[in-house]
């Protein structure tokens, strides 16, 4: 008899997989992979560069176009440097709270999809119902693109997608763009007694910095206040940067990262192209008539796109009728729904949980959430059997 389990218990499953994005997640996989299986479902890996971590996706149903992708990232933060006050990998519950790192972020949602296999294994499904599970969501949601290509490639082309990220099963039609882009700044080293024969990575790098900053208080002060973002205009955020040896010597090197949160109807090309310019035009020239080393390198390190609300979406479409919700609703949090999109296909997010509490120390998803995705699920599947 294959092993059924109820949602919970699947979580329960899930979390105890130390999966943080520094580490491999192939024990999950593995797991999930072989629960599928014994449920008769064929399922494919498709493995990073270093082989130490992979995405899974699986078809249940006919063969046929028209079905609906149920897609979970398996990757989880760091508990590091948390308080927490239980066990962060085994789950716990306490009124009515599931607790443990990934129950909301995203590991319920990805319990609810792998626990609702038996059902959909037996449902007479006329389209087909695509789980997909990713990694290193949490760092740059750079495990999605390869196995989206996969699955197109793969197998039949499906109407939607809904990301299952905590929305506390609210439709989300919308999200920011995400982007990451890491400026090095090369100086020219002296004695700091000797500052005018010296080109300060570190000064350079804090004008730059400013500069950023000054963009998004731009922003803010020329905000269209009716979006429906909070906050309603696009953000450019250095929270990482490091530079210098001394206190008495001209800084030679600085670099620091850059997070861009920008609306679905912005680019990362305009704001890096922003960027480059003002570089260009108005630190490097200053720079180099020091020393003609001196210089200033912008490197993309991760781009996510948005999710653009769509016309008559089929992925809306599918996910109000399963959760009855006809609310207007976009959120400032990056997700894969938006690399889904780019592809061609109609995304969403909805999943239980709510996102206040992704990322938390004694993380932990709400117990009716869990309830709600069952629901969810179930509905899901009596749609896609109907003829």
């Amino acid at each position: 008899m294959p092993t059924r389990y109820s949602a919970q218990e699947m979580l329960a499953r899930l979390v105890a997989f130390p999966t943080v994005s520094s580490a491999s997640n192939l024990d999950l996989i593995s797991f999930a992979e072989d629960f599928l299986s014994g449920h008769g479902v064929a399922s494919t890996r498709v493995y990073d560069e270093t082989g130490t971590k992979a995405a899974l996706h699986a078809c249940i149903g006919p063969r046929v176009d028209g079905g609906v992708v149920l897609s979970a990232h398996t990757d989880v933060v760091p508990v590091e440097g948390q308080a927490w006050t239980r066990d962060p990998f085994a789950l716990s519950e306490e009124g009515g709270r599931l607790y443990g790192r990934g129950t909301c972020d995203m590991k319920g949602f990805a319990a609810l999809m792998l626990a609702g296999v038996p059902d959909m294994v037996k449902a007479d499904l006329k389209r087909p119902i695509h789980l997909a599970l990713s990694y290193d969501e949490e760092v740059g949601c750079l495990g999605a693109p390869p196995m989206i290509e996969d699955m197109m490639s793969d197998g039949p082309r499906p109407d939607c997608v809904i990301v299952g990220e905590p929305s506390m099963m609210k439709v989300i039609t919308g999200h920011k763009g995400t982007s990451l882009l890491k400026v090095t700044v090369r100086g020219h080293s002296v004695h700091s007694s000797q500052w005018e024969r010296g080109v300060s990575a570190v000064a350079n790098a804090a004008r730059i910095v400013t500069w950023l900053d000054d963009r998004t208080r731009e922003n803010r002060d020329n905000a269209d206040r009716d979006l429906p973002f909070d906050p309603p205009f696009t953000t450019l955020h250095c929270g990482m940067i490091e530079g210098g040896t001394a206190a008495n010597i001209v800084s030679k090197h600085c670099e620091f990262v850059t997070d861009i949160r920008s609306l679905p109807d912005e680019t990362i090309d305009m704001w890096q192209e922003r960027l480059e310019t003002y570089v260009a035009q108005q630190i490097v020239p200053e720079m180099k008539r020091v020393n003609p080393q001196a210089d200033v390198t912008i490197e993309r390190l991760a781009h996510v796109p948005p999710l653009m609300p769509e016309e008559n979406g089929a992925a809306e479409t599918m996910a109000r009728r399963l959760t009855g919700d006809n609310g207007e609703h976009m959120v400032v949090y990056g997700t894969e729904a938006g690399q889904f999109q780019a592809r061609g296909l109609s995304a969403v997010v909805c999943g239980p949980g709510s996102i206040d509490q992704a990322h938390q120390p004694d993380e932990f998803i709400d117990l009716g959430q869990l309830r709600a995705g069952e629901a969810f699920v179930a509905r899901l599947i009596d749609t896609m059997s109907e003829g």
